[in-house]
């Protein structure tokens, strides 16, 4: 057992009522890689649809990619500030089961998307607005939570403090964002104690393009961590 201030690391075998956080790798833009990546144990799959992203897929990609994955794996798409209307026409034309809110969008937005059935993740900063602190004013979702700073809505691929969201944990769903990499995913994952975390730009060749060896060998670091927040499963078909 691991301990880092008033959080608790277990290692694998240790304890049954702990478990590995869940893995969710973002901006997938090819079928072969988005099925490798499900095959080395992840979770979710992220689709950005935001135009300026250069990681965004057309509709027509992310059908395709999304109808060769297992079922067991969450199909999650990436939008900023769209309409709840044409993020359901994607959604389902798309085959998500979710949605990631990555903008500034509003707590009726979330609402509307969750009336419709989908699964919503509402990401916060901790640079910007909306900030992680304000979480107490949108639905009972999942919140993905990242620095917010640099030129594009996402993570921009660089770290932060993770220090910074020590208890958000204990209160709400969170997914860790934003710069994490197999030389800080540890400290990261011990210091917030998320139910999941969110890799992109780390296991990357080329933007969109993902190195499969490092996204291996990020996943089995992941799933050797025990936090005490990971039994509230986020990606859990269940649910």
């Amino acid at each position: 057992m691991h301990k880092t201030g008033d959080h608790t690391v277990e290692s694998v075998g240790m304890n049954s009522n702990v478990m590995a956080p869940q893995v969710k790798i973002c901006g997938l833009t090819r079928k072969d890689e988005a099925v490798a990546c499900a095959a080395l144990g992840a979770d979710a799959i992220g689709f950005v649809f935001y135009a300026k992203s250069p990681r965004v897929v057309t509709l027509e990609q992310a059908r395709h990619i999304s109808a060769e994955l297992p079922a067991k794996i969450f199909r999650i798409g990436v939008f900023v500030d769209e309409s709840v209307e044409d993020i359901m026409k994607t959604a389902q034309s798309a085959g998500l089961h979710g949605v990631q809110l990555h903008g500034r969008e509003p707590p009726q937005t979330v609402e509307a998307l969750k009336d419709e059935g989908l699964m919503v993740l509402k990401a916060l900063f901790v640079s910007r607005e909306p900030y992680y602190f304000e979480a107490y004013n949108y639905p009972e979702v999942a919140f993905l939570v990242e620095s917010g700073v640099g030129p594009l809505p996402g993570g921009n691929a660089r770290a932060w403090d993770f220090s910074r969201l020590q208890g958000f944990a204990k209160r709400y769903p969170l997914i860790l964002a934003g710069g994490l990499s197999i030389h800080n995913i540890i400290e990261a994952i011990k210091q917030s104690q998320p139910s999941a975390v969110d890799i992109s730009s780390s296991v990357e060749l080329s933007p969109g393009r993902k190195d499969l060896n490092r996204v291996k060998s990020i996943i089995q670091v992941v799933q050797r961590m025990r936090t005490t927040q990971s039994k509230r499963r986020i990606f859990n078909a269940d649910s």
